[in-house]
């Protein structure tokens, strides 16, 4: 990531932040709606693991400028996700869902260019995570 691009997301999250629980709501709806055989997956309070997911995001959108720093939690967290079933294939949807999600809830504010930040964080994270979890080979598939 530039650093151009880590500025675009964290600026941009910051405008999340206060609707945390509204992104959180559209962001499973959708990621449901589009992969609904991920929704087994979550047995829990929603609201909750809605909660864990902006609280998870807000750590890493304030890491990408050290990214090293983030990357020991996100790999215990990618091995964790295959404990629940999380398979390579389901990142994918749920990026789409995110970039869904920020799309909606930023509004007038999502552009070319912050969309194709947002894209590359996810990206590299979630390749990382891949690999973490199940090997270079599924990350770059």
């Amino acid at each position: 990531m530039t650093p151009d691009q880590i500025a675009l997301v964290q600026d941009s999250f910051k405008k999340v932040v206060p609707i945390a629980d509204v992104a959180a709501d559209l962001f499973y709806g959708r990621l449901f709606e589009i992969a609904p055989e991920v929704k087994p997956m979550f047995r829990g309070d929603i609201k909750e693991q809605g909660r864990k997911l902006m609280a998870t995001l807000g750590v890493v959108v304030t890491g990408l400028t050290r990214l090293e720093t983030v990357l020991p939690a996100a790999s215990a967290l990618a091995r964790k996700h295959v404990d629940y079933g999380v398979k390579a294939e389901h990142y994918a949807p749920v990026g789409a869902a995110l970039l869904w999600t920020l799309e909606k809830g930023l509004g007038d504010a999502w552009t070319p260019d912050l969309a194709d930040a947002w894209a590359t964080a996810y990206g590299t994270l979630s390749n990382f995570m891949i690999a973490e979890a199940y090997g270079q080979a599924q990350a770059a598939e």
